[in-house]
This record gives structure tokens, C-alpha cells and sequence, in this order.
């Protein structure tokens, strides 16, 4: 297993590789969801509420706005959806770029997102529905990759239950044992510290892309997108080298069983 920057997104991982990954995704999910406050006025990873304003707009009688609610709950489920495939279907054809493919997809649409975001921007309120639309997409979509690759031990725009799992281990740590040691209450410090990573990571994208946003505008998303073509990169270009991009691996049962030198 490398642990090269571009072999993060690599089918061959390790539970640190899992982290690194994490912590780059926690990051972009929260400059993206940052940055996309301030271009359309909507946190798009906040699925919770949304589907509560669902509610809310339906008992005051505001249906077009429940149903504008629901279009977004949807389009995340379709980015978590184009993973499942994508990943599904890469994987039954022995691609090492099976979880670095929906990384690049989001890679293109956040590229979409600032360029024409930026070229359109006198007309920007025409598009605002269009553009979170898109925004939830990438977050179901990029949410979607950390889960299948962390085997759901990891999540990037799940905040809440971050959160929720730090407070555990945290309420754990600071519990005052008076028991033998044998039924002490034990936090598990390598979980707390993975919950702290990632919860930071997010909030450090957030900072970055909230003032990204504010002094560069849509443009601000184009170095996300880098980054993400860069963690994508060599899983990609192995598939490339190795005739397996398009249609999956050209070689006898025998060669297939055999470990690719780059793990």
C-alpha cells in the first residue's frame, strides 16, 4: 500500500489511508457546504433539515416549497446512488479506480460549479434551484465514496453523528471511575481522536472555503477540484496503464490473481 497523496483513493487501503482520505473529504464536504452558503443561502449536507423544512412547509400550506425540499433530498440520494454503481460496478471488473471514479466525477462538477458559476454570476438567481440541486448531488455523491471505502466508519458531511459519537467518548474519558479496573468505564481514545480529526476537518474546510468564497467567489472551488484529481490519480492512470479503464482487465484468471506492484 502506498501512502502517496495520489494513491489515497486506491481499491488496496489500510485503516490510516481511510483517515487521510477522510479528513481531505471532511474538508472539501465543508468548504463546498460553507462556500455554497454564501452563493445560494442553503447549507446542502444538512439533510436532516431539509427533510424537516419538508414538514414545516407542508402544515403552513407552502407546497412548492416542500416539493423544491424534496427535489433536493433527492438529488442527494442520486449522487449516493451514482457511487453505489459506479463503485459496484468497477469493482466486478477488478478496477483499482473504483472508488477514485465518483472522486472524479465530483471532481468535474465542482470545476462546472465554479467556472459557470463565476460566468453566469449577473443571471445567478435564475440558476440558485439548479445549483443546490448540484450542490446536494456532490455532497450525497462524495458522502456516499468515504462510507463504502470506511466500510460506514467514516463520514464527511454526517456532522451530527460525528459529533454525537466524540460526545460518547468523550463522556467515557471524563467519567469518574470508582470501580476495580476490571469494569472501569474506558473511552477509546484512537476512536475519539479519529472523531476529532475529522469533526476539525470539516470545520477547517468551512473556514477556507466560507472566506475562499467571500474574497474569490465561485472560482474559490476550482482548487478543490485539483485536489480531489490529484487523490484520484494514481488508482486512474494504474487502471489506464493496465487496459482496464473502460471495460475492466485484459488478462487470464491466473495474471488476475496476482498483486499489483504499486499495494
Amino acid at each position: 500500500m502506498s501512502y502517496r497523496m495520489h494513491w489515497w483513493a486506491d481499491t488496496h487501503r489500510s485503516a490510516q489511508t481511510n483517515l487521510r482520505l477522510g479528513c481531505t473529504l471532511c474538508g472539501i464536504a465543508g468548504a463546498t457546504n460553507a462556500g455554497g452558503f454564501l452563493a445560494v443561502g442553503q447549507y446542502t449536507s444538512h439533510m436532516s433539515g431539509i427533510l424537516s423544512s419538508v414538514a414545516d412547509n407542508l402544515v403552513l400550506g407552502k407546497v412548492q416549497l416542500a416539493f423544491a425540499s424534496v427535489a433536493l433530498l433527492m438529488s442527494f440520494v442520486l449522487g449516493s446512488m451514482t457511487t453505489a454503481w459506479m463503485v459496484n460496478w468497477s469493482q466486478r471488473r477488478q478496477m483499482r479506480s473504483a472508488f477514485a471514479r465518483p472522486l472524479l466525477v465530483e471532481a468535474a462538477l465542482l470545476l462546472i460549479f465554479g467556472i459557470f458559476g463565476a460566468a453566469i454570476h449577473p443571471f445567478a438567481s435564475l440558476f440558485v434551484p439548479l445549483t443546490v440541486m448540484l450542490l446536494c448531488f456532490i455532497m450525497g455523491l462524495q458522502n456516499a465514496v468515504i462510507t463504502k471505502v470506511s466500510h460506514a466508519e467514516i463520514r464527511t458531511t454526517h456532522v451530527t453523528g460525528l459529533m454525537t459519537d466524540l460526545g460518547i467518548e468523550l463522556g467515557k474519558f471524563f467519567y469518574f471511575n470508582r470501580l476495580p479496573f476490571s469494569q472501569k468505564v474506558m473511552a477509546n481514545r484512537t476512536k475519539m481522536r479519529i472523531h476529532a480529526l475529522l469533526v476539525g476537518s470539516f470545520l477547517t474546510g468551512a473556514l477556507v472555503g466560507a472566506y475562499g468564497f467571500k474574497v474569490y467567489g465561485y472560482v474559490s472551488t476550482v482548487p478543490l477540484a485539483l485536489l480531489l484529481m490529484v487523490v484520484t490519480w494514481g488508482p486512474l492512470m494504474d487502471d489506464v496503464r493496465n487496459g482496464r479503464f473502460a471495460s475492466g482487465p485484459k488478462v487470464s484468471h491466473g495474471d488476475a490473481a496476482k498483486p499489483n506492484q504499486h499495494s
